[in-house]
């Protein structure tokens, strides 16, 4: 019996942490979007999280769609700070679920480049 409980025990918590790994870990899709920058801030109550967003158009804004982001490397998000209202392509990868410390969107921009 005592066994028994302790394999049930494992399998459980096996489970519960390819759930975690699953969803909150493994990059469901990566790829870039261009467009303008035109916000970037840092929020949060006990995780302070960089969150962005561009229009997903360089030129033409009207009817323009809005791309949400979290950045959570320091050095990405301090080049992106000083890049607003530029047109850049970011490099991102998506997640199936946001982490409250890596940010509030499950895009996180790991990248970018200026375009001219």
């Amino acid at each position: 019996m005592k066994r028994l409980l302790i394999l049930f025990v494992l399998i459980i918590l096996l489970i519960a942490g390819f759930f975690v790994y699953w969803n909150y870990y493994n990059v469901y899709s990566s790829g870039e979007r261009k467009g303008a920058l035109i916000k970037i801030t840092r929020k949060g109550n006990v995780f302070k999280t960089v969150e962005g967003e561009m229009w997903l158009s360089c030129r033409n804004m009207v009817n323009a769609e809005k791309f949400y982001f979290s950045v959570d490397n320091k050095a990405v998000a301090d080049s992106l700070e000083h890049l607003q209202d530029e047109c850049l392509e970011v490099q991102y990868q998506q997640y199936r679920r946001a982490l409250p410390w890596r940010g509030d969107m499950e895009y996180i921009v790991v990248g970018y480049r200026k375009i001219q």
